[in-house]
């Protein structure tokens, strides 16, 4: 049978945001490969993977829809943690892959800031759209088991559920271990579980374009301006907030680190980097900054680049080259000096 003349399949995928953005930064700071997921690269891998399960031409796997829930900052809490400019470059990558934002103020509660009805949004969306735009393969990228009822209601009304999950573990900055793998119940009830983490290796490891074309191949922009401010050449100690200091690495963990600066060290994560890209540095590497206060009211470091190791001038050798200067100097007032004088006039 030619593939051609079988029925357009229709996909929507729906993203639980904060889920999604967990594993980016798993394969950016802990995976070997270095590089946040792309989100061209994923929709194209979903097209073909569909397409496999449903046995039909890639051709006629076609996305129609795709929708990213998650809880947001407010514009003042998302700049007093420095997560303003990270919040709006997610939004420009969104916006430009025509993917539709779903978001709710995150609550604090108990002293932290948790996340709240995402999931019943997303159900909600997710089968209503199902029913009105006739979507034939749902793609659930989530890990929970509140969207297990969602999975049933689907099926119920002849949808096929993708699941991508992954299952990994790693120790964070703080030394804790975290976990992320998805609910068995999930597993159990869609009808095309996905295990990317598998795929993602193994596709690695062969040297497959279409794993390869799943993470993003550029640095990421810096959050802050080059600017050309006074700068020091060498160590210095951390000042009022705004000095520029220059400091070495004293150690690097899972995007954070800590700037050699006593009586404290000073903190920075990825975020604050206002050049290159945070997984090139190195511990003893040499860095400039500048001193600011973190949402706790603590120093900590911003804008950091790379530096050159400054050079250590010989204090003998900087005296004798002042003396040699002064003579020349001296030398020449004189000479220009004689040359005005009444006895040469």
């Amino acid at each position: 049978m030619n593939q051609m003349n079988s029925p357009l399949i229709r996909i929507g995928i729906f993203y639980d945001g904060n889920y999604f953005l967990k594993i980016s930064d798993y394969y950016y700071f802990q995976h070997d490969r270095k590089a946040r997921i792309s989100l061209e690269g994923l929709h194209e891998f979903i097209r073909h993977q569909v397409a496999e399960e449903e046995d039909v031409d890639v051709r006629l796997s076609q996305i129609i829809d795709s929708h990213f829930f998650r809880g947001r900052l407010s514009a003042t809490e998302a700049r007093d943690k420095d997560r303003l400019f990270h919040d709006r470059l997610l939004d420009d990558i969104l916006m430009n892959m025509g993917i539709a934002t779903h978001y709710m103020p995150l609550k604090t509660r108990d002293g932290r800031l948790q996340e709240k009805g995402i999931d019943v949004w997303l159900s909600l969306e997710a089968l209503e759209l199902s029913i009105h735009k006739s979507l034939d393969v749902v793609v659930l990228i989530a890990g929970d088991s509140d969207y297990a009822p969602l999975i049933k209601k689907l099926n119920t009304v002849g949808t096929r559920v993708m699941l991508l999950n992954w299952d990994f573990k790693y120790t964070d900055f703080k030394g804790e271990n975290r976990v992320t793998r998805a609910s068995q119940q999930l597993l159990d009830q869609a009808t095309y579980p996905v295990q990317m983490h598998e795929i993602i290796d193994q596709g690695l490891t062969d040297g497959d374009d279409l794993i390869e074309s799943l993470f993003v191949n550029t640095p990421e922009p810096a959050a802050f301006p080059s600017t050309k401010p006074v700068r020091p050449t060498g160590p210095t100690a951390a000042g009022p907030v705004g000095t520029i200091g220059m400091s070495t690495i004293k150690n690097l963990k899972n995007g954070f680190g800590f700037v050699v600066m006593p009586p404290n060290n000073l903190f920075f994560s990825y975020a604050d980097m206002s050049e290159g890209d945070f997984n090139e540095l190195q511990e003893g590497d040499w860095v400039e900054f500048t001193v600011g206060r973190n949402h706790r009211d603590e120093d900590c470091a911003r804008n950091v680049r790379k530096v050159d190791a400054p050079e250590i001038v010989d204090r003998d050798e900087d005296d004798d080259d002042d003396d040699d200067n002064y003579g020349d100097e001296h030398d020449e007032h004189e000479e220009h000096e004689s040359a005005s004088s009444p006895e040469r006039m």
